[in-house]
């Protein structure tokens, strides 16, 4: 009885945190320029997508290249609720969570046969494939894509509110309330047991649990997680199209969560300030050294893939899980 009070003083203190956190969201986004309220729509939807990895593979062992596959299948179910149902735009982002986790769990029941390159090469055949056969029907709208208008912003909230502000809170929301489930999650004994599994596959079978099952039930939500990702994305850019989910992005995510802390869900807010940042950065060196339309059009690619090596090889767990491991020290 002890352990259900403690563990229901943690929850409340962390929805207390979250809500704090949201008041804060509200009052920045309300202080920063329209570029400002716009990238804080983006590393909104980093986030999510960040932390599907975190539960992926950080905590159940799994490897995914193909996160971005997920995330478009997503954004084509919301925008096809949302354009041909004619409905609010919550239940077309519950319908992306709903389709997403469908084809993650058939995803899933194969990944659970797999492991290593074997899971990584599946995945990573997905992300490419996945955009190339969307653009061979018609009702997905072809190379093209769908559009995903959400409409303009309620009245109530003044002229003055713009449609990015409008992004902004959304997505700032279904962040928190993405990144606090699946806290919880995490810290309950489904994540205790995808510790285990990871850690030691065959002792956790020897304890009694079901690898298989609980590596399909991983895959399911994180496939969801990646599927809500992919609907903010196509709100705060007005369309879903192959060209929006590709390959590049798959490994902008997988860089991300390195640079995060493969294992850290606080850390995924970092990594996706750095992949909000890498354009910005990147436009600033080409104009130095006065580079032309193709330099600007390479160079994020070029700095995410060298990310990506320099965190493999001198921070393997992350900056992130560097960052958190020495507040840990500090606190002991």
């Amino acid at each position: 009885m002890e352990l259900w009070r403690k563990a229901g003083r943690d929850v409340r203190k962390k929805l207390a945190f979250f809500v704090l956190l949201g008041w804060l969201l509200l009052l920045l986004g309300d202080r920063v320029d329209e570029l400002r309220v716009y990238q804080g729509a983006q590393i909104a939807m980093y986030t999510i997508a960040l932390a599907s990895i975190v539960l992926l593979t950080g905590y159940s062992g799994q490897v995914s290249l193909g996160n971005g596959a997920m995330m478009a299948v997503g954004g084509y179910a919301a925008a096809l609720t949302l354009n041909n149902l004619g409905s609010p735009v919550w239940f077309a982002f519950l319908m992306a969570i709903v389709a997403s986790a469908l084809f993650g769990a058939f995803l899933g029941t194969a990944a659970a046969r797999l492991s290593g390159p074997y899971l990584a090469g599946t995945t990573l055949a997905l992300a490419v494939g996945l955009p190339e056969i969307a653009n061979q029907f018609d009702f997905l709208g072809g190379v093209p894509g769908l559009l995903f208008d959400i409409g303009f912003p309620p009245a109530r909230l003044g002229e003055e509110f713009s449609q990015y502000k409008w992004f902004f809170w959304i997505a700032s929301f279904i962040a928190l309330l993405a990144l606090f489930i699946t806290s919880n999650i995490l810290q309950s004994r489904y994540g205790r047991t995808w510790r285990a599994i990871r850690s030691s596959p065959l002792a956790a079978e020897l304890s009694g649990i079901n690898s298989s099952r609980m590596k399909i039930l991983a895959f399911t939500i994180s496939s969801a997680l990646a599927g809500l990702a992919g609907a903010v994305m196509a709100m705060t850019i007005s369309l879903v199209a192959p060209g929006a989910y590709t390959l590049t992005l798959s490994f902008a995510l997988v860089t991300g969560a390195v640079l995060a802390g493969v294992s850290s869900l606080p850390g995924v807010v970092f990594g996706a300030l750095i992949l909000v940042a890498i354009p910005d950065i990147a436009d600033v060196v080409a104009t130095r050294f006065g580079g032309g339309e193709n330099l600007n059009n390479y160079l994020p690619s070029l700095m995410v893939s060298v990310l990506l090596i320099l965190s493999v090889i001198f921070t393997p767990n992350g900056p992130g899980e560097k960052l958190r491991g020495h507040h840990h020290k500090k606190k002991t």
